[in-house]
């Protein structure tokens, strides 16, 4: 079948610009939200801007929903849904579109801070599937909250603001390197050696009685830390603290056709998610945006798409718009169409012994749609009914929306998953649609600006139309 080069639909002037204005606000989502939290925070200052109410003071107004309400739950900080009600009652099904904001990245332990040799080190555990060598000699920044035992929250955010420090993990030096390049490149570097260099400096001798303190360097960091944020040792016992690439995403290639960042995977589907959300104004059914934590680990947990905290949400707001029964609830799951918007797998020239051509994703070929994910026999894999798929060709042609159909790579190559299966357990039709993304997962990926436009034009026409 004939490949179209979306940008072809976007000739220099007007139309090109609204690509690259549209990537522009994404770029700047991408190097201001580098964490789940960030990006849920994000998300609900700028779903209050556009009406939207917590479903929380709904709830204690006992608000009479009605058909164009706003609503949004935010799961513990760190995911959410957002609603606009339509016209049709709610057990009649939902049009969802569901991606996840959590990323790959290096976590602290919570007992991390200690020193050795004189340097003040960073104990961490890997989050999602990385290739670990990716993440040596990178300048990396701390996010995260550190949670005080009086109930008080501290945000820490260094490494990306003009001025600050940046940190990194170090790496054996090329002239000593003879018996490291002898490893698998899954060995090369080991998990337990993904240690943050933070500091160097001893803190002075005690000026009463010229003691020299011990773990100097260690205690001159806990002095900074307390005078910065307030904060003891032990407070790293509840926080939640992430290391990301400091830096900000920026356009990529002499064209500035690519936006290349931290985190593509997966809030380049999660953001032109939530902006088509905010396109609906009384659509005929309900209108969801779905953005989940946890889905590099599973979609485990109370923030993660295995918890039934949708499922809830659904049931109170069922319940304010004087519809709720269990029967009615199961109903409006069942009934609800889904684009379970995640990252595919690019086409890279640079190795394409890994991909089948004619079924590949390529930059500027727009919105993917993977029918089935999986690994090897299509294990653990939500494979969309081709009735589903058809409805859709019909909705995106009408609107000529780029779209390109792929798989993750060849057959016994590997694999993936995403949050689709989760949502099939209701009964709903899901696809797997989203952005092509080159470098998958590493601490900088790339996406094809114009793809990112026609997924954001295709979730719209989809949450309006299916």
């Amino acid at each position: 079948m004939e490949r179209v080069n979306a940008w072809k639909k976007y000739p220099e002037g007007e139309k090109r610009k609204k690509v690259f204005d549209f990537a522009e606000d994404y770029r700047k989502f991408l190097s201001d939200c580098k964490t789940e939290r960030e990006c849920t925070s994000f998300f609900e200052e700028e779903a209050k801007k556009a009406g939207y109410q917590s479903l929380e003071k709904a709830i204690s107004e006992k608000k009479d929903l009605k058909p164009g309400d706003k609503i949004y739950v935010n799961q513990m900080g760190k995911s959410i849904a957002l609603f606009v009600l339509g016209k049709e009652s709610l057990e009649r099904g939902m049009n969802i579109v569901g991606a996840h904001i959590d990323s790959p990245r290096l976590d602290l332990k919570q007992v991390p801070l200690y020193e050795d040799t004189e340097f003040a080190m960073l104990d961490t555990h890997y989050y999602g599937g990385v290739k670990k060598y990716q993440w040596v000699t990178l300048p990396l920044a701390l996010h995260g909250v550190i949670a005080k035992k009086d109930g008080s929250v501290v945000n820490v955010s260094v490494g990306d603001k003009e001025g600050d420090p940046v940190f990194g993990v170090s790496d054996l030096l090329i002239h000593l390197a003879a018996e490291q390049l002898e490893k698998k490149a899954n060995k090369v570097i080991e998990g337990e050696n993904l240690d943050i260099l933070i500091a160097s400096i001893p803190a002075p001798e005690n000026d009463k009685d010229k003691e020299k303190v011990k773990e100097a360097v260690k205690a001159n960091v806990l002095d900074i830390l307390m005078k910065e944020y307030g904060i003891e040792e032990d407070d790293f016992l509840s926080a939640e603290i992430e290391a990301v690439p400091a830096g900000a995403a920026r356009d990529y290639g002499f064209d500035r056709s690519m936006v290349m960042g931290y985190g593509h995977d997966d809030r380049v589907c999660a953001y032109p998610s939530f902006r088509a959300t905010l396109e609906m104004d009384i659509p005929e059914k309900t209108s969801v945006c779905l953005l989940v934590d946890k889905e590099e680990i599973g979609s485990v947990g109370a923030t993660g798409m295995q918890s039934r905290f949708f499922e809830n949400a659904v049931a109170e707001i069922m319940a304010l718009a004087g519809q709720y029964s269990e029967l009615a609830l199961r109903r409006a799951l069942g009934n609800s169409k889904v684009l379970s918007s995640d990252v595919s797998a690019a086409f890279d020239p640079n190795y394409p012994s890994v991909s089948e051509k004619k079924n590949s994703a390529y930059f500027g070929n727009g919105l993917v749609f993977n029918k089935y994910t999986g690994s090897r026999g299509k294990s653990g894999s939500n494979d969309a009914n081709a009735e589903y798929m058809a409805e859709l060709r019909a909705i995106l042609d009408k609107n000529e929306v780029a779209f390109q159909t792929s798989e993750l790579g060849k057959v016994d190559q590997g694999g993936g998953g995403t949050i689709a299966f989760i949502l099939a357990n209701y009964g709903m039709q899901v696809i797997d649609s989203g952005v092509a993304v080159l470098n998958m997962h590493a601490p900088w990926e790339i996406i094809s600006k114009v793809d990112l436009y026609e997924a954001f034009r295709g979730y719209t026409v989809f949450l309006k139309e299916a």
